[in-house]
């Protein structure tokens, strides 16, 4: 994936859960276990701008480019 995601990382240095981060934000577990596995196809930006809010950190903090581009076969 060229978009890889480093949330765990941040929630790690911020010394919160993933459960206060849902709490916080409003989402799911689940939905938030699957953006922080890279697997999420898509992210609303008022769900970014919350958790960057709460983490008090900016996007390039969890949402990384690794400089390729990803070719789409759907």
């Amino acid at each position: 994936m060229a978009i890889t995601v480093h949330l765990s990382e941040v929630l790690k240095a911020r010394n919160m859960t993933s459960k206060e981060l849902c709490a916080k934000v409003g989402i799911t577990e689940a939905n938030l276990s699957i953006l922080r596995s890279g697997k999420a196809s898509g992210v609303r930006f008022h769900t970014i701008n919350k958790i960057c809010y709460y983490l008090d950190c900016d996007v390039g903090d969890i949402l990384r480019f690794d400089g390729r581009l990803e070719e789409n076969d759907e």
